[in-house]
């Protein structure tokens, strides 16, 4: 089920099932002459396409210009950077408008930076406009007080759960540590092209990379897609478990 091609009904169901609203957080940055500059989008939009023929979710419009830095290469390299704070401002917006709308059960899900789960830029960009806009829907819709007030008297035991106003929206990377540690993790190397051709192959040329020889690119030469189909399935377990 995807957003963009729902109707009010739809929405109600999701609504009132409390159904997975899932966000792809994506980037738009170079990965070297041998991937594609969506890598990092199309592996967060490829999984969660996947993981929607497991079970019922709604997929929200991806979010593909944000702060992807300038760490890997220049502005001429084709990489599009958001600076943080415009980025946060944006973010706000979206989700202020979903709370409204009634979703309660928001997931962003994100390729980029998230080696083992350290919050990067980004990261931190959707976590926080997540928290200010949580924040402000509450008391613009409760009053100010709301937490001390009698309707949160539960909060401690709720913490974690669907009743927990600080859970409705959650940002997770597209492995988990763990899979990381069981399959690997890199940029525009070995594992990050393997599972890029696992899900588009079409995403990456390796004979293209003796164009340019980066010290980072340098193990995409064994990239396979045999490696990526693994890590896609440990992927997918994770985010099968995890997003509920």
């Amino acid at each position: 089920m995807e957003y963009n091609f729902s109707f009010p009904r739809e929405l109600d169901k999701v609504k009132e099932n409390r159904i997975p609203t899932v966000i792809c957080g994506g980037t738009v940055e170079y990965h070297g002459p041998h991937c594609s500059y969506g890598c990092d989008t199309l592996v967060a939009e490829g999984l969660i396409k996947k993981l929607a023929e497991k079970k019922e979710i709604m997929i929200a419009p991806t979010i593909y210009y944000s702060p992807s830095s300038y760490a890997v290469a220049d502005e001429t390299s084709g990489t599009v950077h958001i600076e943080e704070d415009v980025f946060e401002a944006y973010l706000f917006g979206i989700f202020t408008n979903m709370l409204y709308a009634g979703l309660r059960n928001i997931y962003v899900v994100i390729h980029h930076q998230f080696e083992q789960e350290n919050l990067m830029p980004m990261t931190l960009s959707y976590m926080k406009a997540a928290k200010r806009a949580t924040m402000r829907y509450l008391e613009a819709t409760q009053g100010k007080g709301w937490w001390g007030s009698e309707n949160y008297k539960n909060y401690y035991e709720d913490l974690g759960g669907g009743d927990d106003p600080f859970s409705w929206i959650k940002v997770i990377p597209t492995m988990s540590t763990e899979v990381q540690n069981a399959t690997g993790y890199d940029h525009a190397g070995k594992y990050e092209c393997s599972i890029l051709m696992s899900l588009y192959p079409d995403a990456v040329k390796l004979e293209r990379l003796g164009d340019i020889e980066h010290w980072f690119t340098k193990s995409a030469a064994e990239a396979s897609t045999e490696i990526g189909d693994e890590m896609v399935r440990q992927s997918l377990e994770y985010l099968e478990k995890t997003i509920v």
